[in-house]
C-alpha cells in the first residue's frame, strides 16, 4: 500500500470532526481544545452540536503559535 503524503491526501482527509479528534491533532486535552474552539482561537466551525476543522489549518494555527 502506498504511504499517504500531502500530494495524495484528498480534501475529505483534511476534514476533522469532533473536539476529541481536534484535540489529538493539536496535542491538547479535550477541555483545553473546547475552550480554544469556543473562544475562537482555532480555525473551526460548529455544525449542529459538533466542531469541524481543516487539519491543515489547525496545524498552521498551532505551529504559528509556536513560532
Amino acid at each position: 500500500m502506498e504511504p499517504i503524503s500531502a500530494s495524495t491526501t484528498s480534501a475529505t482527509d483534511d476534514i476533522v470532526w469532533e473536539v476529541k479528534n481536534i484535540a489529538k491533532i493539536i496535542g491538547r486535552t479535550e477541555r483545553q481544545t473546547f475552550h480554544m474552539l469556543s473562544a475562537g482561537h482555532l480555525p473551526a466551525t460548529k455544525i449542529g452540536e459538533k466542531w469541524v476543522a481543516s487539519r491543515r489549518k489547525l496545524l498552521a494555527a498551532i505551529l504559528g503559535d509556536a513560532a
